[in-house]
């Protein structure tokens, strides 16, 4: 075996220690647990090395070494592969979101799950609004001069607003009205339904323009304005499990973060659904993060990711585990919705 091979085996399992005990590794330790086929003497020679290379550090009470963040980095560059999910695992997993009935129990389940299988804190995005297009329009009147609009996106979203109309509506214009807006509208992604509202206004039979223009702002609203997007968030407690050396200063401003939403939201922004993304410690270049590491995946078809899910935790994380389960949640939202 190469010294640079031989000196990788010996991060990984420092890493898997570490990550299992929390207790800085030694060479002694290293030499007993593994079967890394060389002496005590050349295992010290190695991670002699690895220190002088900024991959092993020594913290200042203890004989034993811990990764850095460019340790875990090359550990996670250098995975073979991310080991699959059991049987098992993959089972619970199609059980717990099979029960879903919308989208907001959907993510929230997921967030349950993830945080569950990881122990670590989970995310999940609400699919994106720009990337949604519209299903259908619904128009429910609700009194004599009041209607309410109801979105219902390609991705589960469902947006509702009221209309206060200026005058009673006719009997039979709901109808009509319902056809005119799924007929413009259905099937038209949300980014560029804003631009067919003034033109519905001008082409609108003369008897429905009256109700149209009553509509109109609504529809821009909600096609144009969507409610922000956001987070669901679980298993914040778990942040309290790990050790003092996890989060050596304080969590609070990774609590805050999370809380904010809009740090986390900004990483989101960037995922795919192919790839899973691990940023470690210092890689995170909001303060708040640079203690933590994030494992993230989009969910959605490949070519049309909807949103990002993944997990939030200590630089000291069982990243293969975390990114097993990441992908295999989303692997299993995505299908969901993709039926819904």
């Amino acid at each position: 075996m190469a010294h640079d091979e031989r000196r990788l085996e010996v991060l990984r399992a420092i890493v898997q220690d570490f990550v299992s005990t929390n207790d800085p590794v030694g060479s002694k330790a290293l030499a007993e647990r593994h079967d890394l086929g060389v002496s005590p003497a050349t295992i010290r020679n190695d991670m002699a090395v690895l220190e002088e290379q900024g991959y092993i550090a020594q913290p200042h009470t203890s004989a034993g070494r811990v990764p850095t963040d460019k340790g875990y980095r090359l550990f996670v560059d250098r995975l073979s592969a991310v080991k699959p999910l059991s049987a098992a695992e993959r089972r619970a997993i199609e059980r717990f979101l099979d029960g879903a009935v919308d989208l907001h129990d959907v993510l929230g389940r997921s967030v349950r799950l993830l945080a569950q299988l990881t122990r670590q804190v989970a995310v999940v995005q609400y699919p994106t609004l720009s990337r949604s297009a519209v299903r259908h329009l619904e128009v429910v009147q609700v009194a004599s001069g009041r209607l309410l609009v109801v979105l219902i996106t390609d991705t589960g979203r469902v947006e509702q607003r009221v209309v206060e109309c200026p005058a009673d509506v006719e009997p039979g214009a709901v109808p009509e009205l319902r056809t005119l807006l799924n007929s413009a509208f259905a099937g038209v992604r949300l980014g560029e339904a804003g631009d067919k509202v003034p033109g519905l206004l001008e082409t609108a039979p003369p008897h429905l323009r009256g109700l149209v223009a009553a509509v109109s702002a609504t529809l821009l609203e909600t096609l144009v304005e969507p409610s922000e997007d956001r987070l669901v968030v679980g298993g914040t407690a778990n942040l309290t499990r790990g050790s003092a050396m996890d989060f050596p200063g304080t969590m609070r401003p990774l609590l805050e973060a999370l809380e904010e939403q809009v740090v986390v939201l900004r990483l989101m922004s960037e995922v795919d659904a192919s790839t899973v993304l691990v940023r470690i410690g210092e890689e995170n270049d909001h303060e708040a993060l640079t203690g933590a590491s994030l494992v993230t995946v989009g969910y959605g078809s490949a070519d049309r990711p909807l949103g990002g899910l993944g997990v939030v935790g200590p630089t000291r994380m069982d990243y293969p585990g975390n990114m097993a389960a990441v992908r295999a949640v989303a692997r299993y939202v995505g299908h969901l919705l993709a039926e819904s």
